[in-house]
């Protein structure tokens, strides 16, 4: 007889919200290392999140080499790859899709955009539920979507084979700073019932308001607008971007 799972403890709709209030965006760790223990869990909870047709098709890449770690912080520009007690590199990975097929006497079909769609989709759902984990266990994290600066210099770097591609870094540790809580827009831009439903002005000035207090001047358009707008970071990571999907053999050819 199979034995049925036990049911977990139910929290309490406050003890969610304030589990969600406590989360921040941490970018000084306290020089403390993460217990084996602590990271055995916080890796099982990422290999028990959700993927799409059981493919996993995601790897992480530990930073554990000094020298390693810091090439990725001058990479990306991010510091704290090299300061944070655990750092990694979150790909997406449809080069073992492809090994475990043809060891199992298969080829590969020919779906690189799907491949995008879903390997994308499996790895932010395995790191999210990594961080979750952490932040379960008293730490804080930073994800880190500066891997698409140097983003050819990267893949040279962790030897990624085609197939494989960076999405998004993520450090965790002990947080060594308070940041202040970041405002979200209001849920009625995010949540739509049955259709699509077109903003209309006064809603979309009430989410610039709501978010400008995150900005030096008040102005989360302008913010918005130094990555996305014409001549935006955006566009200079989109040129790198696609090289490297071409190269991997992922993205529309």
């Amino acid at each position: 007889m199979t034995s049925v799972p036990a049911t977990p403890p139910r929290l309490s709709t406050q003890q969610v919200r304030d589990l969600f209030d406590a989360h921040r965006t941490t970018r000084r760790y306290k020089p403390e290392p993460m217990p084996p223990e602590h990271l055995d869990a916080i890796l099982y909870a990422a290999q028990r999140a959700p993927t799409d047709a059981t493919a996993q098709m995601y790897s992480f890449v530990r930073l554990t080499d000094a020298a390693v770690r810091q090439r990725v912080a001058d990479l990306t520009v991010n510091p704290h790859f090299a300061s944070a007690p655990e750092s990694f590199v979150i790909c997406l990975d449809v080069h073992r899709l492809r090994l475990l097929l043809e060891r199992g006497g298969y080829e590969r079909g020919h779906f690189p955009a799907v491949a995008v769609h879903f390997g994308v989709g499996d790895a932010v759902l395995a790191g999210q539920s990594m961080l979750l984990a952490a932040e379960l266990l008293g730490y804080q994290g930073c994800w880190i979507g500066g891997v698409l600066t140097n983003l050819q210099e990267l893949v040279t770097l962790l030897e990624l084979p085609e197939g494989v591609l960076p999405f998004a870094g993520l450090t965790i540790g002990l947080p060594d700073e308070s940041p202040a809580q970041r405002p979200r827009i209001q849920r009625e831009l995010v949540v739509h019932d049955n259709r699509y439903r077109e903003p209309d002005s006064a809603e979309l000035d009430e989410a610039l308001e709501r978010m400008a207090p995150i900005t030096a001047r008040g102005d989360w358009a302008q913010t918005l607008a130094r990555y996305f707008a014409p001549g935006g970071s955006m566009e200079t990571r989109e040129v790198g971007l696609r090289a490297v999907l071409a190269q991997q053999q992922l993205g529309n050819e």
